[in-house]
């Protein structure tokens, strides 16, 4: 899988989103994992698919990645999005 986000692969690729998992979503003493039902569902699958995470830049002339950049900017402006439920509970409770 080609990301640019150097966090998720970082996270994938140096055990911490695994280590987060096992530490209830704590990322250290003070605080938690943003997103912690997307990284599950992560972990669950790459551990039924042999997955490589490699870092691409970013806007640096990549077609795929132009092209998921693209897709993501118009999904995020589009009307009739879902919500996000886990999001909006984790929010709520960091209040």
């Amino acid at each position: 899988m080609y990301s640019d986000s150097k966090y998720v692969v970082d996270s994938i690729n140096k055990g911490w989103a695994k280590k987060w998992r096992t530490n209830g979503w704590k990322r250290n003493k003070k605080e938690m994992a943003k997103n912690p039902d997307l990284w599950a569902r992560m972990l669950d699958l790459l551990e039924k698919h042999n997955v490589e995470f490699i870092w691409v830049k970013g806007h640096a002339g990549n077609p795929e990645n132009e092209r998921c950049d693209e897709l993501a900017v118009d999904a995020s402006q589009g009307f009739d999005l879902s919500d996000d439920v886990e999001f909006l509970k984790q929010k709520k409770n960091l209040k």
